[in-house]
C-alpha cells in the first residue's frame, strides 16, 4: 500500500506509527547530529520539507537516492536496515530489533568471519613479508628507504640515506597484495596514500624518478595522490613542474597531478570503473594487444563522475560516490545491483566460493549492510526479502531460490 508522506510525518510526531512506518521515517531522516538517537518532534518539524521530499522519493516501490551532498547513507544503520528488491516487491523495512532477529535465524553452523587488515609485501630482492603477522616498527631497509609498519597497520616509507638504484640504474619495484578477506593501507615513497580492497595488488617503485610516477594496480584501490613538484633529483622532469601520477590497469591508464579517486579493475568484472572524488583525472583506453601502448580514446573526469571502460570504449556517467566508496568506510551499499555482482563482492571479502542453483539474472537489490558482520548476518538480511535462500557449508555458499 502506498504511504502518504505527510500523514506518516504527522503519525510519527503523534507517536502513532507502526514499527514499519517508524523505520521508514527514521531511516530517511539523515541530518541528525547524533547517530544514536531518533529524530525528535521539534527536529522533524524544523526539517519537514527535507524529510517529506525523502519519503516521497520512496514512492512507487523503487528508492531514488537523494543528493549525496546532503544525504549521508551511513546514518541509516543507526535506526533501520533498509533492503529493497528493485522492480519486484518494493521496499522492505526492518527496525533494528527485527534485523537482529533475522540474523539470529540465519544458519550459523558454518559461519564465516569478515575480512580484516591482511596483506603481503614482496620486496624487490624477492623477500616476502606477511604484514598481518609482522610486528609494528621497522620491517626492512631498502635502497635508501626504511619501511615501517605503524601501530594502526599502515605501511610507511621514510628516506634513510642517499638515493640508490638497482644494477645498471634499473628501478627497483615492490608489490603489496591483499588476499581474499583482506584490505590494507600503504603510504608510498612520494607521500601518496593508497587503500587496497580485498584480492588486490599494487606494484610500485621503491623511489619515484623521471618525468612521471607510475604504479600498476590489479583489483580495487582508492588513491589520495600527493602533489609533487619536480626538483633537481627528478632528472627527466622540468624543474618546478608538477610530476604526473599514473595508475596502469588492463587496457587503461589513469593520469593525475594530485587528486582523490577510486579504481575498480577486478578481472572478473565486465568493466574497469574509475570514480573521481576530488580534482581531475584523465582516463585513457590503451590499444590492442598488438600495439598496447597506443591510446585509442581518452576522457577527462570531473568530481562525481565515473568512467566505465572495456576493451573497446569508455563511457562516462555521474554516480553516487558514497556507494562506490562504501567498501573503504566498512560497508556494503547496493543501489539496484544485480545479485551476482553483490555476491562477487561478498566472495572477495569473506573469502568464499559462491555456487548458484537456478537462474538469478533478474534479481536486484538495494540497501546498506556493514562489512564487519559475519557472513550469516549479511546473507540473513538478504534472505529476509523472501526471494532467496543461502546455504553455508565451510567456505562455500550456495544460492537457491526460496521455497514458497
Amino acid at each position: 500500500m502506498r504511504k502518504d508522506p505527510k500523514k506518516m510525518l504527522e503519525k510519527y510526531k503523534a507517536g502513532n506509527c507502526s514499527d514499519q512506518e517508524k523505520a521508514i521515517v527514521e531511516s530517511w531522516y539523515l541530518e541528525l547530529k547524533s547517530e544514536e538517537e531518533a529524530p525528535t518532534h521539534t527536529v522533524i518539524e524544523n526539517t519537514k520539507d527535507n524529510v517529506w521530499a525523502a519519503l516521497s522519493a520512496t514512492e512507487g516501490g523503487i528508492t531514488k537516492r537523494p543528493n549525496a551532498k546532503t544525504i549521508y547513507l551511513r546514518r541509516v544503520a543507526a535506526w533501520a536496515a533498509v533492503i529493497s528488491i528493485i522492480g519486484a516487491t518494493g521496499l522492505f523495512f526492518m527496525n533494528k530489533s527485527k534485523v537482529q532477529q533475522v540474523a539470529n535465524q540465519a544458519v550459523k553452523k558454518n559461519d564465516v568471519l569478515p575480512g580484516g587488515n591482511k596483506a603481503f609485501l614482496t620486496l624487490a630482492d624477492g623477500r616476502k613479508i606477511s604484514l598481518t603477522d609482522a610486528a609494528n616498527g621497522e620491517l626492512a631497509k631498502q635502497e635508501g628507504l626504511v619501511i615501517k609498519k605503524t601501530a594502526d597497520g599502515q605501511l610507511v616509507y621514510t628516506v634513510a640515506g642517499a638515493d640508490k638504484e638497482g644494477k645498471n640504474g634499473a628501478p627497483l619495484f615492490n608489490t603489496i597484495e591483499t588476499p581474499k578477506g583482506g584490505e590494507y593501507q600503504i603510504n608510498l615513497p612520494d607521500g601518496t596514500k593508497v587503500w587496497l580492497n580485498a584480492a588486490s595488488s599494487l606494484r610500485y617503485p621503491t623511489k619515484f624518478t623521471g618525468s612521471t610516477r607510475t604504479v600498476e594496480l590489479n583489483g580495487e584501490g582508492y588513491f589520495e595522490v600527493a602533489k609533487i613538484t619536480a626538483q633537481g633529483g627528478w632528472s627527466e622532469a622540468k624543474k618546478g613542474t608538477r610530476v604526473p601520477f599514473i595508475v596502469k590497469t588492463a587496457y587503461q591508464d589513469v593520469e593525475v597531478l594530485g587528486t582523490h579517486f577510486n579504481i575498480n579493475g577486478y578481472k572478473d568484472e565486465a568493466d574497469i570503473k574509475t570514480t573521481l572524488l576530488e580534482g581531475a583525472v584523465r582516463v585513457s583506453l590503451k590499444g590492442n594487444r598488438n600495439n598496447p601502448s597506443k591510446v585509442s580514446d581518452s576522457k577527462l573526469l570531473t568530481p562525481g563522475q565515473q568512467s566505465q571502460l572495456n576493451e573497446k570504449n569508455i563511457n562516462v556517467k555521474a554516480v553516487d560516490v558514497e556507494s562506490v566508496m562504501a567498501w573503504k568506510e566498512g560497508d556494503f551499499i547496493f543501489d539496484g545491483d544485480d545479485l551476482k555482482s553483490i555476491m562477487r563482492k561478498i566472495a572477495r571479502w569473506y573469502d568464499v566460493e559462491v555456487i548458484y542453483k537456478g537462474e538469478f539474472d533478474n534479481l536486484k537489490f538495494g540497501g546498506l549492510m556493514s562489512r564487519s558482520k559475519n557472513i550469516s548476518s549479511v546473507l540473513g538480511i538478504m534472505e529476509s526479502t523472501g526471494r532467496i535462500h543461502f546455504a553455508i557449508e565451510g567456505k562455500r555458499v550456495t544460492v537457491l531460490h526460496n521455497e514458497r
